[in-house]
């Protein structure tokens, strides 16, 4: 599941936009303080941040050039200042699109899921707490320490790692690894879960893959 995280400081228009991106199936946050926005913006590890630019302590153009410099994701400014010079200083300044507002939801989820779909093509790396995956390569990184994954086993943590830290089904297991629910074998699931730990296990990883009893599996990163 993409993490979409809401830069702006309209308390009312902020959960109208987390609703919106909510309601359209993201996991949508937004910094519970403007003294560190920065900070906490990047320990959310965002997939796109929609952000404002008229903000208390640091400008959106701010924080925009800022958090280019030190991350790999897309912004998107939404502001109520529409003329050329704001679209093209946001613009040089890294953004990746900008909308004035108001804006229509279609729109924004529209503009937000195009950015998505872009970045995943530019960038595949994944990246859960101190893991970092290759989703083309299915290259591992813990820190220091790397495995290359075969790609069945690939698949199976590439998608634990999208849905971070939401559980996987065993439905969405087979549709996304094998594309398809229908005469696949539990066996096989479990098998390759088996196998999925194992090579995890040379690399002490081998207890990320936790087993929620009737609902799937998520990883558990904590204390890595």
């Amino acid at each position: 599941m993409f993490r979409i995280v809401i830069v702006e400081d309209d308390r009312y228009l902020r959960e109208e936009l987390l609703h919106t991106f909510r309601k359209a199936g993201y996991e949508a946050e937004a910094p519970a303080s403007f003294a560190s926005v920065e900070e906490e913006v990047l320990a959310l590890r965002p997939d796109l941040v929609v952000l404002d630019v008229n903000l208390p302590g640091k400008s959106g153009y701010e924080l925009c050039k800022s958090m280019k410099r030190k991350s790999a994701f897309p912004i998107l400014i939404l502001t109520a200042r529409d003329t050329l010079a704001d679209e093209l200083t946001a613009l040089g300044l890294g953004a990746d699109d900008f909308l004035p507002k108001p804006c229509h939801p279609d729109r924004l989820l529209a503009r937000a899921g195009r950015l998505l779909r872009t970045w995943r093509r530019i960038s595949p790396l994944l990246e859960v707490g101190p893991l970092s995956l290759d989703a083309e390569t299915y290259k591992l990184t813990c820190r220091d320490r790397v495995l290359l994954l075969p790609e069945t086993e690939g698949k199976l943590l590439e998608l634990l790692m999208e849905s971070y830290p939401g559980i996987v089904g065993k439905k969405e297991l087979f549709s996304s690894v094998w594309g398809t629910e229908e005469f696949v074998d539990e066996n096989i699931l479990q098998v390759n879960l088996s196998r999925l730990r194992k090579s995890l296990t040379q690399i002490g990883l081998g207890d990320i893959v936790q087993n929620i009893r009737g609902k799937g599996y998520v990883l558990e990163v904590d204390g890595l």
